[in-house]
């Protein structure tokens, strides 16, 4: 008896994946460009008026995008729109997508206008005083058709465009470890925090300043989210006093000064600032727990272009040279 011929196994077809759904055309640069643009301006009807396109054209382009990939992006209610947990995780793409782009567009009118690719240089108070001037100078000297750009911000923002490529470098106070996945940094040199008073100031009658004698004068600190304004108030909380009340929040260093020279204010501030400042001193408060690790810092994944790979061997060289003088600038202190 012949057995029985075996029926075969049905070839599995598997199931077509999202990722391809994304490459098949439909998903486009506009929809990107459209979710961008609702989540910014907080509903459908101020998207159209920025994109000078009515509302049902936003309305159907949104349609469109959910559509393709299968998700809610937006949550409707009747104060306008909010991202959902998909949303979300769409806009933290686009916003790099849209700022590459427009990194390209950028840099292809450059070259073509001077023939060099322009550096975008993101910097804070420890790099912005010292390290990056004396660098910048040197690059222009040797590169003078490079377009450099300089952004100043507290580094938790800095951190935040450097990953959406609108900065090429960060250069000042390294982030923590922790918060540094996907970046790679280069330590320079330290440079400790520590609390800056006009030269005459009345705390600098005092035998031994302590922050508890500190907390009736006003303070400059840095604009929330910052790492350092956080660091301050953990240091604050260590010893058991509350942070201060009479403040002024800023982070541009000519402004800084300014109110420095004019009032009684105190600011946690690199001490490098008041290195060789007339018009500035420091009191001899120690703020430890405070890191002071200075550096450069750009994406893991990104070829830094020779302009910039330049001025990152300029800031190695002007580095060596602060930390040689460093000796000398601590006895001004």
């Amino acid at each position: 008896m012949t057995p029985p011929k075996k029926t075969p196994a049905p070839t599995l077809v598997p199931p077509r994946k999202r990722i391809d759904w994304l490459l098949d055309g439909r998903f486009k640069l506009r929809h990107l460009t459209l979710v961008s643009a609702i989540a910014e301006q907080g509903s459908l009807v101020g998207a159209a008026q920025a994109l000078h396109v009515t509302q049902p054209v936003v309305t159907r382009g949104l349609r469109e995008a959910e559509d393709v990939l299968g998700v809610r992006l937006f949550d409707r209610g009747p104060r306008g729109v909010q991202p959902t947990v998909y949303g979300e995780l769409v806009l933290e793409h686009a916003r790099t997508i849209l700022g590459n782009l427009r990194t390209v567009g950028e840099h292809i009118e450059e070259i073509q206008r001077v023939g060099d690719r322009p550096v975008r240089v993101g910097t804070n108070l420890a790099g912005a005083y010292h390290l990056l001037p004396r660098a910048v100078v040197r690059l222009k000297e040797e590169r003078p058709r490079t377009m450099v750009t300089v952004i100043e911000d507290v580094p938790d923002e800095l951190v935040k465009q450097l990953r959406r490529n609108e900065v090429d470098l960060l250069v000042g106070r390294l982030a923590p470890e922790e918060s540094s996945t996907g970046l790679r940094q280069l330590r320079l040199y330290d440079e400790p925090v520590r609390i800056v008073v006009r030269r005459g100031h009345p705390a600098l009658d005092l035998p031994m300043p302590t922050l508890d004698a500190l907390t009736g004068y006003p303070w400059i600190l840095p604009n929330r989210p910052a790492l350092l304004r956080d660091e301050l108030d953990e240091l604050f909380a260590e010893r058991g006093l509350e942070p201060p009340e009479n403040l002024i929040e800023c982070v541009t260093l000519l402004t800084i000064r300014a109110i420095l020279t004019a009032t009684d204010a105190v600011a946690p501030l690199p001490a490098l600032i008041a290195a060789g400042d007339d018009a500035l001193d420091v009191l001899p408060i120690v703020l430890g727990s405070v890191p002071r690790s200075i550096g450069i810092t750009w994406r893991a994944d990104q070829r830094l272009s020779e302009s910039a790979l330049r001025l990152v061997g300029m800031l190695r060289a002007v580095a060596k040279e602060i930390t040689a003088e460093m000796p000398e600038r601590s006895r001004q202190l």
